[in-house]
C-alpha cells in the first residue's frame, strides 16, 4: 500500500487472460456483500406505489388528502431507509421544471413539511437555504424520536500516522474541552500505562460523542470522566470513534481494528507540519481495499506555517486524485460545504477535507456537522438470522464470561439461544444470552448493525477467543479449513507461489493461512487470480462475500472470499519441513548440533591459557559456568566418546580422526580436560 500511485495498472495475464488490473479498479469490483439486505430489493419493487403525482416541486404548497398520504408514506420510507433519518429538500422538483419556490410557497411548504413530520414523531432542523432560478431552496434534516434504548449507531475509524493528534482530537471531541498544546485533552482516552508516558496509542479504543434529535452535542462531562449511560439515553444519534495505533510496530492491532470492528467510515488524520508521511498511505490503502469511504483531517494548523501547509495540501490533493485512489477532494470551508459533502458522500468517490485546530478550536464546529449527518452504510436486515461476530473477550467478577462484538444480521435478544464457534476442532456449542449492553447500558436486544456486549452462561473464558460467532440455529454453522478466494496483489518485493503462508484478517478472524493451489504459478505486484487457502492452526466460520486482507511483512494483498469448502478434512498431522527431516534422519534432531555446540565449548574452554585446578574439578563434577548451561550438554555424543573427550580433542587442535583413546580409570571429562591444560602448558 506504499505503492498506491506506482502500482501497475496491468496484471501479467495468470489465469485471466492478461486482462488490465488496476489496484483502484481491483478493489472496488470486488466489493463485499456481506452487509447487503438479502430480499430488500424484491419487497420494494413488490410494493410498486404510484409516485408521479407528488413529482412537482410545488406539491408541499396546498397538497389535497390523497397527495398527503403518498407524502407521508414515500416520507415513512425514506426515514426505514435510513435507519431513523433523512434530508428533504424543498423547491426542487422531479419532473424536470426549474428549482426554486415564491417566498409565500416556500413558507407554505416548510409548514406542512413540519406537519408530515410530527404525524411520525420526528424532529425538523434546516441545514441550508439558497437561492436557485425561481426563488428559494432548502435541506431540512428529518430525524426520527427513538426510544432512549434504541439509538442509532454510526462507527468511525481514526487512523494516521503516528503524532498526527488522532487522540487528542477525539478528546476535544468528546469531552468539549480544547487541548493546551502538550497532550492534556489525549490522556482521558489511554487505557495503559505505558500510553500515557509514551503518549502513543497502542490499543483499540472506543469512545462515543452523542447528538440529540436537532444535532446539538449531548457529551457533558462530569468531573473529567463520560457518562457513557446518560450520553446514550440522552442521544438520537451516537458516533462510537475507533482509535487505532498510528506506529508501524502496532500496524496488526490497526489491522484488526479496521476489519473486526466493522467501521462505517474512515476518518484518516494528518499532521498539517508533518504532511503525508509515514504509515499514512498504509492506512489510506487499507481503507480503500476494506471499501470504507474516507474523509481526511488535517490537524495542527494553528502551529503550521502557511507555505507548509499549503505545500502539504498539493501533495495530498494529488495523492487523493492518483490512480490508486481515484478520489474527489473537497475542502470543507463553510456550513454549505457541510450539507453538500454528507449527502454526497455515500457515493465513495468524494473525500471531504476539514483542516482544525484542537488548540483554537478552527473548524471543529464544521467538524461536527459533518458527523451529525453522516447515515449508516450497514442496511436493517432484521428479519434474517441472526449473526453476530466476536471481536473481543472479558472475564467480569461477579458476572462471569463476557464477549463484544458487531452484530452483522437478524435480532438477538434476552435469553436467546446460539451457537457459538468454531472451537479447535470445528464444533459449536448451544449458549444462552444472560444479559445485553450497548454503551454500558442494558438493553433487551440488540439489533442489526449495532455492537454490543453479551455475558454468557455456563461459558469458560479460556473457551473462547477472538474470531469466534454466535450464530443462530438456524443457519446450521460449519467451520471451514479451506476456501476459494480471489485476491489482488497490492506489494510484494518478489513473488507469491503455492506453499506461501500469511496472515489472513477477514472480519475478526487473524490467522495464518497457506496457499494450497493458484490459477497461475506465481504472483507479482498488481496480479490478481484465484487462490485456494488452509488455514493453519484452527477451522474459522466463514462466508461467501467477506472482505479479507492478506499481509506477511512487506507483502500486502486484499481480495474476497469466493467459496467456503467446509467438507475439507483436518490435517491429522503436522509433517515435519525438510530440513528437519533430514536432521531426524542422521541420528537426531539434536545430536549432531549437540556435538557441535559442544566442539565449540571445549576450543573455547581448552584455549584459556589460565585454566586453573579449580575449573576442572568442577567440570569433572559435571558443572559449568557459562550461562547456567543444563547437564544434558554433558551428555557423551553418539559415538560413543564422551563430550570431555571432544573438548580435549578441540583443545589440542588435533582433527576428529586423530582423537586420543579414552581413559579406562576415572572420568572421561575430567581426563581430557587434564589432557588439555597440560599440552596447553607444554
Amino acid at each position: 500500500m506504499n505503492n498506491l500511485q506506482s502500482a501497475p495498472n496491468g496484471g501479467a495475464g495468470c489465469g485471466n487472460g492478461g486482462v488490465a488490473v488496476g489496484v483502484g479498479v481491483g478493489i472496488r469490483t470486488a466489493r463485499s456483500n456481506i452487509f447487503n439486505v438479502d430480499g430488500l430489493p424484491q419487497q420494494v419493487a413488490a410494493l410498486s406505489i404510484d409516485y408521479s403525482s407528488i413529482r412537482g416541486k410545488d406539491v408541499l404548497v396546498q397538497p389535497d388528502t390523497e397527495q398527503m398520504e403518498l407524502l407521508q408514506k414515500r416520507l415513512q420510507d425514506r426515514i426505514a431507509e435510513n435507519c431513523g433519518e433523512t434530508i428533504y429538500e424543498i423547491g426542487v422538483g422531479e419532473d424536470g421544471s426549474d428549482n426554486g419556490l415564491n417566498p409565500e410557497q416556500f413558507i407554505a411548504s416548510v409548514k406542512t413539511l413540519h406537519l408530515l413530520a410530527a404525524n411520525i414523531d420526528a424532529d425538523v432542523v434546516k441545514l441550508r437555504e439558497r437561492k436557485a432560478e425561481k426563488g428559494l431552496t432548502a435541506q431540512f434534516l428529518i430525524r426520527k424520536h427513538i426510544d432512549t434504548e434504541d439509538f442509532m449507531e454510526i462507527r468511525v475509524a481514526v487512523v494516521g500516522n503516528v503524532d498526527a493528534g488522532k487522540s487528542t482530537l477525539l478528546g476535544v471531541l468528546t469531552h468539549g474541552e480544547l487541548d493546551n498544546g502538550r497532550g492534556h485533552a489525549r490522556q482521558r482516552l489511554f487505557r495503559h500505562k505505558h500510553e500515557i508516558e509514551s503518549g502513543r496509542t497502542s490499543s483499540v479504543g472506543n469512545d462515543i460523542l452523542g447528538f440529540d434529535g436537532v444535532g446539538n452535542v449531548v457529551n457533558k462531562p462530569d468531573h473529567g470522566h463520560l457518562d457513557w449511560v446518560k450520553i446514550c439515553e440522552n442521544s438520537a444519534k451516537v458516533i462510537t470513534f475507533i482509535d487505532l495505533a498510528g506506529h508501524e510496530r502496532y500496524l496488526k492491532t490497526t489491522v484488526f481494528g479496521m476489519t473486526g470492528h466493522a467501521p462505517d467510515f474512515g476518518m484518516l488524520m494528518i499532521g498539517a507540519n508533518a504532511g503525508i508521511i509515514g504509515m499514512t498511505k498504509e492506512h489510506l490503502g487499507l481503507a480503500l481495499a476494506l471499501a470504507v469511504p474516507v474523509f481526511v483531517v488535517v490537524t495542527k494548523i494553528d502551529m503550521c506555517p502557511a507555505n507548509v501547509l499549503q505545500d502539504n495540501m498539493k501533495l495530498l490533493f494529488k495523492m487523493l486524485k492518483s490512480q490508486g485512489c481515484r478520489k474527489v477532494p473537497v475542502v470543507v470551508r463553510t456550513q454549505d460545504d457541510v450539507v453538500l459533502s454528507a449527502t454526497n458522500f455515500v457515493s465513495e468517490r468524494l473525500c471531504p477535507i476539514f483542516q482544525v485546530s484542537n488548540v483554537t478550536g478552527d473548524n471543529l464546529e464544521l467538524l461536527k456537522m459533518f458527523l451529525n449527518l453522516l447515515s449508516t452504510r450497514m442496511a436493517g436486515s432484521e428479519s434474517l438470522p441472526a449473526e453476530f461476530q466476536i471481536d473481543d473477550v472479558y472475564s467480569v467478577q461477579g458476572v462471569g464470561t463476557v464477549v463484544s462484538g458487531t452484530c452483522l444480521q437478524g435480532t438477538i435478544r434476552l435469553n436467546d439461544c446460539l451457537m457459538l464457534g468454531p472451537d479447535a476442532v470445528g464444533g459449536f456449542v448451544p449458549i444462552i444470552i444472560k444479559s445485553i449492553h450497548r454503551k454500558r447500558m442494558n438493553v433487551a436486544r440488540v439489533r442489526c448493525g449495532q455492537t454490543a456486549s453479551f455475558a454468557l452462561k455456563k461459558i469458560k473464558r479460556a473457551y473462547l477467543r477472538k474470531g469466534m460467532v454466535m450464530v443462530s440455529q438456524d443457519l446450521k454453522p460449519q467451520a471451514c479449513w479451506e476456501f476459494e478466494g480471489e485476491i489482488l496483489v497490492l506489494h510484494h518485493p518478489t513473488t507469491i507461489s503455492a506453499r506461501y503462508q500469511a496472515m489472513v484478517h477477514c472480519g475478526s478472524i487473524r490467522q495464518t493461512a497457506s496457499i494450497i493451489h493458484m490459477s497461475c504459478e506465481c504472483l507479482r505486484t498488481g496480479d490478481k487470480a484465484h487462490v485456494k487457502f488452509r488455514f493453519i492452526k484452527q477451522p474459522e466460520y466463514i462466508r461467501a462475500g467477506q472482505r479479507l486482507v492478506f499481509r506477511e511483512g512487506r507483502t500486502k494483498a486484499v481480495g474476497n472470499i469466493l467459496r467456503p469448502l467446509p467438507n475439507a478434512a483436518a490435517s491429522p498431522y503436522r509433517p515435519k519441513p525438510a530440513k528437519m527431516q533430514s536432521r531426524s534422519q542422521n541420528g537426531g534432531s539434536n545430536g549432531s548440533n549437540n556435538q557441535h555446540r559442544q566442539q565449540g565449548q571445549g576450543s573455547s574452554s581448552g584455549s584459556g591459557a589460565g585454566c586453573s585446578k579449580d575449573a576442572g574439578e568442577e567440570k569433572q563434577n559435571g558443572g559449568s559456568r557459562r550461562g547456567g548451561k543444563r547437564k544434558r550438554n554433558n551428555r557423551p555424543p553418539p559415538g560413543g566418546g564422551s563430550a570431555g573427550q571432544s573438548n580435549g580433542s578441540a583443545g589440542l587442535g588435533l582433527p576428529l580422526g586423530e582423537m586420543p583413546a579414552p581413559s579406562s580409570s576415572g572420568s572421561g571429562s575430567g581426563s581430557a580436560n587434564a589432557t588439555a591444560s597440560a599440552g596447553l602448558t607444554e
